[in-house]
């Protein structure tokens, strides 16, 4: 890519969050467990399925990005919820009918743009220009091509082109702006009478009958999730015993082995003067490159000022065509090849790329470089080691899934066989779990069989490298707790609630002898509140002081405040607070259009989901319900450990 740097656009960093920081979505391996067949599929858009493969990936993808953003505050268990898989779910439905909406509108993302946008991106910048380097060195740690990376950058920018013509589309109509910064300037002058719940407990008197009747209403209140007690048994290249040791002859049999890696390679600085036809016009390209290449070899000293003036390249032609040092792999083919027969201070003939017609001035060589033994010994000693941890961990990984599968009945042989600690679990629901006991995991620990026959689970692939394998040693079904266990807890919640009704009835008595006869008797001196400045009113109190109309002030208004009391509000009068300044006003009006323009992307995702025929198969997975059963959650506790 030889285009120029221009100004990073608004959907700039979207683009970047979800195609360059994530360094895209890999699927881990599949385990050894391969006598497991793949489950079914979790969703349909327009009748293509997404895979139970696709959304292990995507979540896997989420949790490293959050576990980048959050560092130590990152905790694996935000998105064990089912309320956070069904995002993951959504986020892939709704890429997939964003992608099938974007072929159907036939979005057409022309060369010229998409060169903008990647030679625009930060990760492929150093010192605020394009780096060449960068960006082969990008496509080499991906295993891509130019080419593919272009249409995977093609395919997300028709996606984002058609949601930011929708966030674009919104407007908020300047009467509308007008009326809600009226609505936040108002002020009403309030004075307050509070009748709190906790005056009127010594008056509460609650009998046995009480609570019984409270309990037997609401008994779902008092119910104990279904719940297990479990242990389990991790096997990664870290859990398993020994550190392993490298003897010195493997070290330095494997630096003389490597020396290219653990050196640098031949790089070689060039300049380069591009020529690129205009629609199809090869032949007048050419023939421009040609005449050129002759003022070239006729004055040298004039590569950079030709290169200025002439080179299409406008990344690399503001800098008389130098592109940098760059090794071999970083640029295409023909190019390449070229640069690498040069000598220092030669001209090329005409190199003609995908890109267009070269000519290429080489201006400096780097050679290869080995850095020495003992720099990279520790370097060296670590590969090997790692190596010889994956290669323990493969050979033990077939162990592991067959003795959990044979010997099922206990965990103890597995454990001993490959010396792995026995991880217990006093008490875990289906929502709160210890680290890596995924959805899958859990699945497995409250399947029938597992939970009558106290049988272990399959080895299930918990993360790459990562193999668990779990069992029940106790079963306690949901239940309600006896009425003795919660009598307190229900006498007390019954004693709030008398209060509650004292303080109303009192509350509201004394509203009814002030609308009669107003009076000034226990009123806390008046202030101003507003909106934006509640001045510590409850918000369903305040909500009723600002929906009296200003033109039947003063009046009283009573409102029973959650579970604090009762509270009656003298509202005296209204007025205008100050005005907003400019850039006030401004801010609040980006606000405005900014909630205007979520609002119409959550329709435009609605709508795109009825269009192309999403389709969510398992019903756990569905946001409507995932919100519900999140609703109450138990974390796990009392996780030990033993040999």
């Amino acid at each position: 890519m030889f285009d120029s740097i221009r100004s990073h656009r608004r959907w700039l960093m979207f683009f970047m969050l979800v195609l360059i920081f994530p360094s895209f979505v890999f699927f881990g391996i599949q385990g050894y467990n391969t006598f497991i067949e793949q489950e079914g599929g979790l969703a349909t858009v327009d009748g293509s399925t997404v895979t139970q493969q696709e959304f292990d990936a995507a979540l896997r993808d989420r949790v490293e990005r959050l576990r980048q953003s959050l560092g130590e505050n990152f905790d694996p268990k935000m998105l064990e919820t089912p309320e956070a898989r069904a995002m993951v779910l959504e986020g892939l439905v709704l890429d997939r009918a964003l992608a099938n909406e974007a072929r159907k509108s036939n979005i057409i993302i022309t060369d010229e743009r998409l060169r903008d946008v990647i030679v625009g991106i930060p990760a492929f910048q150093e010192e605020g220009k394009f780096s060449t380097e960068r960006y082969n060195a990008f496509l080499a740690s991906q295993g891509m091509t130019g080419a593919m990376f272009d249409q995977r950058v093609r395919e997300d920018m028709r996606k984002q082109a058609l949601v930011q013509a929708v966030v674009e589309s919104a407007i908020m109509p300047k009467q509308v702006t007008e009326r809600i910064e009226g609505m936040l300037r108002e002020q009403r002058e309030v004075r307050e009478l509070r009748f709190a719940a906790e005056q009127f407990l010594p008056k509460v008197k609650v009998t046995d009958a009480q609570i019984t009747e409270f309990y037997e209403k609401n008994r779902p209140l008092f119910e104990t999730p279904e719940n297990v007690k479990i242990e389990y048994l991790v096997l990664s290249p870290e859990t398993i015993a020994g550190a392993g040791t490298v003897a010195e002859a493997d070290v330095r049999a494997y630096y003389d082995q490597n020396k290219a890696r653990y050196g640098t390679e031949e790089q070689r600085r060039a300049s380069h003067i591009l020529l690129t036809a205009e629609g199809s016009d090869k032949a007048t390209a050419r023939k421009k490159a040609d005449e050129i290449l002759a003022k070239v070899r006729a004055k040298p000293v004039d590569f950079e000022k030709l290169a200025r003036e002439n080179s299409k390249d406008s990344g690399s032609a503001a800098q008389g065509g130098d592109l940098g040092f760059f090794g071999r792999g970083m640029m295409v083919k023909p190019f390449e090849e070229v640069a690498f027969e040069l000598k220092e201070g030669e001209i090329s003939d005409i190199v003609e790329t995908d890109f267009g017609f070269h000519i290429i001035r080489l201006t400096a060589v780097k050679p290869a470089q080995a850095k020495p033994f003992e720099e990279v010994r520790a370097d060296i000693e670590r590969d090997l080691k790692q190596q010889q941890a994956q290669k323990r961990f493969a050979e033990a990984a077939d162990q592991f899934t067959n003795v959990v599968y044979e010997q099922a009945d206990s965990l103890q042989p597995a454990a001993e066989k490959l010396n792995l600690k026995i991880r217990t679990v006093e008490t875990m629901t289906r929502q709160g779990v210890p680290p890596l006991i995924t959805a899958r995991v859990v699945d497995a620990i409250f399947a029938e069989d597992s939970l009558k026959n106290r049988r272990n689970t399959q080895a299930i692939e918990v993360a790459t490298n990562t193999l668990v394998s779990a069992r029940v040693l106790d079963h306690r079904p949901a239940a309600v707790r006896p009425l003795d266990q919660v009598k307190s807890q229900i006498r007390e919640l019954v004693e709030r609630r008398e209060a509650m009704r004292l303080a109303r009835e009192a509350g509201e008595a004394r509203l009814a002898e002030l609308r009669k006869q107003p009076s000034d008797e226990g009123f806390q001196p008046a202030r101003f509140i507003s909106r934006q400045q509640a001045q510590g009113l409850p918000p369903s109190a305040l909500v009723q002081i600002l929906r009296v109309p200003a033109d039947k002030l003063p009046a009283y208004v009573g409102v029973e405040t959650e579970d604090s009391g009762y509270l009656i509000a003298n509202v005296l009068s209204s007025r205008a607070g100050p005005a907003l300044d400019a850039p006030q006003r401004e801010a609040q009006e980006r606000v405005l259009v900014q909630q205007a323009a979520g609002a119409d992307e959550l329709a435009y995702a609605d709508g795109l989901k009825a269009r192309h025929k999403v389709t969510v198969l398992k019903p756990e997975l569905r946001r409507e319900a995932a919100t519900t059963t999140s609703e109450s959650t138990a974390p796990a506790v009392g996780t030990t450990e033993k040999k």
